[in-house]
């Protein structure tokens, strides 16, 4: 189906879309949690989640300290599933990201082999959230880790727990 300029409707949506979520980047106030310049993970550049080179991430920029890491996100319009209430795998994948950021910060590389989510509040466009993953423990090449997606006033969005499995050169 295509409007009458010929443009297909969904390449119009599509690049309203990439517009918006081009935008989307990491707002930092004045959380002391996140003004600790002891660590930044490593990353990939192209990572969808904190990668700054990707045009269409969400450019997360993530502190570390020990095993802990944290980032602040704005969420905004792009990332929705309904008008205006951002997209569960988007979440899935911001908390996964925190999680394998503190994972890094352990010293360990490791793949997410297993992750349970429990969504507590719906995120809308333009909330302020704060993430933060840590390491729960480690057992030989498996480590547990935890994440929670938080509110500015506190309230927890979602809370995510996962195995990873760590990779031969950790």
């Amino acid at each position: 189906m295509s409007n009458q300029g010929g443009v297909a409707e969904g390449d119009l949506l599509l690049a309203e879309t990439m517009d918006c979520v081009a935008e989307n980047h990491l707002r930092v106030g004045a959380d002391p949690l996140l003004q600790n310049p002891r660590a930044t993970a490593p990353l990939n550049p192209a990572c969808v989640v904190c990668g700054q080179e990707n045009p269409c991430g969400l450019h997360l920029e993530f502190q570390t300290d020990g095993d802990v890491s944290m980032a602040q996100w704005t969420a905004s319009a792009g990332w929705e599933s309904f008008k205006g209430v951002i997209h569960g795998g988007v979440i899935c994948a911001v908390l996964d990201e925190a999680m394998s950021q503190a994972i890094i910060a352990a010293g360990y590389e490791a793949l997410t082999a297993e992750m349970r989510i429990r969504f507590r509040k719906k995120v809308s466009v333009n909330d302020v959230l704060r993430v933060r993953g840590w390491v729960v423990r480690v057992q030989k090449r498996k480590i547990v880790a935890e994440g929670s997606l938080t509110s500015a006033d506190g309230v927890e969005r979602a809370h995510a727990w996962a195995t990873f499995l760590a990779t031969a050169s950790s």
